[in-house]
């Protein structure tokens, strides 16, 4: 089981077109499975194994041994130029092209959270999800959706930006709160009242004396002031303690915004489409990268078969060799020279295969299994041409999600714009608050306010966004030019390894007509072993070459619909391919 991020579905099939002989692939088939035994794996069942943001994966693979034997041949002329059979195929519209490489893979329906065995994180949300070691294109790509940490990590930035989206549409809706407060208190003080006493007898005091005016002859009044201030201590001791609650409700309900909320809002929608267009750009590069890696992989698996196949040739030719020496037809230094050529192609084979490992293991890495992926769909190339470039040009301008980003990032500048014109717009505010008493208080209102002076510039912001839309539209200028550029390039990479397979496929045929004669030759005494195996070097380097030029015609392929914007249209123009080189593997 695998665990998945995301889950997609897809239905793929595939059909190879060659023969091999027993001999021959059972000894390559070993080259391989000895690999995966070497590094602790079994070859029928994998151990458990987790990747990224899932769970444990089990290898569901067929034992290696179980290899189909018409899967491969042995790599002759005919093999190389295998055509399907039927009536002619027309290129794929690649417009018309949808995302049908979603496969039906039935995850566990039940989320939970697994261990990651890299970087041991907990990785909340996953389902387990199998997968077979053997994997066509398709199977692949729909894998790597659900596998990919790259792609989750963008989705949960897409989510992030359509939630604030979603909190900030509702900054301008009432607001309702409810204040509870509970107190309790104790008061302990002396208060000093010399100078409040003061003041009262002094004001007593000047009271009486315009009240009642001094008589002659009648005898003096009583100090009334100073009656009053007996009264009146120099301090006094002030203590209270208690406690007090409250509680209430208000609302606040800004009824104008001068268009703010629908330009914060605007910014945010306009960076969420910034960040799916980066998602996109990120799951196209995905797509190009798992290509390069699967047929990089077919393309070394090749390449090992040819060397295998090259090493057991000359293992004939050594066999022969060595009797015609000892039966004194040839010198010592023929077969020499048949030892050291043999001993050559034995490094030659070992070191391809372990090339071809070291690129099974790049597409495993990719799509984090612990197990090797045995890609099934083979390289292939089209003889028919290519639509005009200027199609594909088209569907970069249309397609291309660096043009999508491009135009959210002048959005966000537009909305900013809008943004900066309210600055000076009043705002107006209705709001009430009352307390839940019995004999309750309120207060309710509405208000109004201006910025009249401070803060930001207006002016200079204005001219910043508006700086900003200019730069927007000159950068998608750039980008486009760039685009167009980028597709014409590709185009003609395409076309010119296409008709480098094609002009490689006379190469085939008289390097192997030369090493059949060759090896007659000898036989007869007629050629040397050195003929026999410069013969075999030149067969094996046209073999080699041409199925070069096959992979460079995938991965220019690859490379025009990822800069058309469109990289599931590989797929298309990979089902009407009519050269479809040999595999390996096969479901």
């Amino acid at each position: 089981m695998k665990s998945a991020l995301s889950f997609v579905s897809t239905a793929i099939s595939m059909t190879m077109l060659a023969a091999v002989s027993n001999h021959s692939l059972a000894s390559h088939s070993e080259l391989f499975d000895s690999s995966v035994n070497a590094n602790g794996y079994d070859n029928s069942v994998q151990g458990m194994v987790s990747p990224v943001a899932t769970t444990q994966i089990i290898d569901a693979r067929m034992d290696d041994s179980r290899i189909d034997n018409s899967a491969i041949d042995s790599m002759s002329t005919d093999s190389m130029s295998t055509i399907n059979n039927g009536s002619p195929a027309t290129m794929p519209n690649t417009a018309d092209i949808t995302s049908k490489t979603e496969a039906d893979f039935e995850p566990d329906s039940t989320l939970t959270t697994l261990l990651d065995p890299v970087t041991h994180k907990y990785i909340e949300n996953s389902y387990p999800l199998e997968v077979s070691s053997f994997l066509s294109l398709e199977q692949a790509q729909a894998i790597l959706l659900q596998v990919s940490p790259k792609l989750a990590a963008n989705e949960a930035a897409v989510a992030a930006s359509n939630y604030q989206t979603e909190a900030l549409s509702t900054i301008d809706r009432p607001f309702v709160f409810a204040r509870v407060s509970a107190s309790t208190y104790n008061l302990d003080a002396d208060v000093d009242l010399s100078s409040l006493r003061n003041g009262v007898v002094n004001e007593v005091n000047n009271s009486v004396d315009t009240v009642i005016p001094s008589i002659p002859g009648i005898p003096d009044l009583p100090n009334f002031g100073e009656l009053v201030g007996d009264r009146i201590p120099d301090s006094y001791n002030f203590k209270r303690s208690g406690s007090t609650t409250s509680a209430g409700i208000g609302v606040a309900w800004p009824i104008y915004m001068a268009g703010r909320t629908k330009a914060l809002t605007g910014i945010s929608n306009a960076r969420t489409q910034e960040e799916i267009a980066d998602g996109t750009l990120d799951k196209n590069e995905l797509y190009s990268t798992l290509i390069e890696r699967y047929f990089k992989a077919q393309l070394a698996i090749i390449a090992a078969y040819l060397r295998e196949d090259a090493y057991e040739t000359l293992q004939q030719t050594d066999h022969m060799a060595k009797r015609l020496f000892e039966e004194g037809f040839i010198s010592r230094v023929e077969r020499l020279e048949a030892q050291s050529a043999l001993a050559d192609a034995k490094s030659e084979s070992i070191n391809a295969n372990n090339d071809a490992r070291l690129a099974m293991i790049a597409l495993q890495r990719l799509l984090r299994t612990e197990y090797r992926i045995k890609p099934t769909t083979p390289l292939f190339v089209s003889s028919r041409q290519l639509p005009d470039v200027s199609y594909f040009q088209e569907l970069a301008l249309t397609y291309h999600p660096g043009l999508q980003k491009v135009a959210a990032k002048r959005a966000q500048a537009q909305q900013l714009h809008a943004l900066s014109d309210t600055g000076y717009k009043p705002t107006v505010l209705l709001y009430g608050y009352g307390q839940l008493e019995q004999d309750p208080s309120w207060i309710a209102g509405i208000s109004a306010s201006w910025k009249l002076w401070g803060g930001l510039d207006k002016k200079a912001t204005l001219a910043s966004s508006n700086a900003k839309i200019r730069q927007a539209d000159l950068s998608e200028i750039e980008v486009s030019d760039n685009l167009l550029l980028l597709v014409e390039k590709n185009w003609h990479d395409v076309n010119n390894a296409q008709s480098r397979y094609q002009a490689l496929q006379s190469n085939v045929d008289l390097a192997a007509e030369v090493l059949r004669l060759r090896r007659l030759g000898l036989q007869e005494g007629v050629n040397t072993t050195i003929d026999v195996v410069q013969a075999q070097t030149q067969s094996l380097k046209a073999r080699t070459e041409q199925a070069q030029a096959a992979n460079d015609y995938v991965q220019g392929l690859a490379a025009l619909m990822q800069s058309c914007g469109t990289p599931l249209a590989f797929n298309a123009y990979l089902n009407a391919a009519d050269i479809r080189l040999p595999t390996l593997y096969s479901e």
